[in-house]
């Protein structure tokens, strides 16, 4: 969720601002479709994987992108992997709770039917947000 909030902030004004703020808000309101399901199936967070995701986070930020400070062309593609990853990430795991759902009455199918869909939805964008940002950051 922060990568998809620092990737919108950082490309305010551009081509990029108005599809990577959508994605901000979808993975944000995604993030409490999990802890609600989460609450639900009365899982726990766990502290550790968290602060492992946190420090993931932190380090993606330290990448070769031909600037000592600043954002690049290369920090934007590069970013937008790390994002395309996490939603395929995301993707399968709303498949795998969805394939748990017929015997688990506590998961909503319409629900998760409907979250695959925006992740499906998700990654098409960031696929082709991937495209133009590899056509600016690794010119022919």
């Amino acid at each position: 969720m922060q990568l998809a909030q620092r990737l919108h902030a950082e490309n305010k004004g551009t081509r990029y601002a108005r599809p990577l703020g959508t994605l901000a808000k979808e993975i944000a309101e995604d993030r409490a479709a999990l802890r609600a399901i989460m609450e639900t199936l009365d899982v726990n967070v766990d502290p550790v994987k968290v602060g492992v995701a946190w420090a993931s986070e932190k380090a993606g930020r330290l990448k070769l992108n031909g600037r000592l400070v600043g954002y690049s062309p290369l920090s934007r593609l590069l970013e937008l992997e790390g994002l395309l990853a996490g939603v395929e990430g995301k993707l399968g795991l709303w498949r795998a709770l969805r394939v748990m759902a017929p015997a688990e009455p506590r998961l909503d199918e319409e629900s998760l039917d409907e979250l695959i869909v925006r992740a499906e939805r998700q990654l098409g964008v960031l696929r082709e947000q991937h495209g133009l940002a590899a056509e600016e950051a690794l010119p022919q």
